[in-house]
């Protein structure tokens, strides 16, 4: 079994002044600790990261660009969930 026949990964970092995870690259790997451990030493060789994330890339579920009309249009129609209708009191900042 060569390494292109191993599970392909989804890696993500942390890095130190983040708090969220960043998607980095791909990586192929045998088992789970093998994709953790070549992750940290294809993407963090200059201690940029404090935390990461590998996902076998099959586990994946994404939208589709081509789905965009019918999968994002529906949130169009609740105008409640913009916060257009609140007031700000006054004493709190406007960001």
């Amino acid at each position: 079994m060569n390494n292109q026949d191993w599970p392909l990964y989804e890696v993500f970092i942390r890095s130190k002044q983040g708090l969220a995870h960043r998607h980095v690259g791909s990586l192929h790997a045998a088992d789970d600790q093998m994709a953790l451990e070549n992750a940290r030493d294809a993407y963090t060789r200059r201690s940029e990261g404090c935390s990461i994330w590998v996902v076998k890339a099959a586990h994946l579920i994404a939208s589709q660009p081509e789905d965009k009309s019918t999968f994002f249009d529906p949130a169009d129609t609740k105008v409640y969930r913009h916060p257009t209708f609140y007031t700000i009191p006054d004493g709190i900042k406007n960001m």
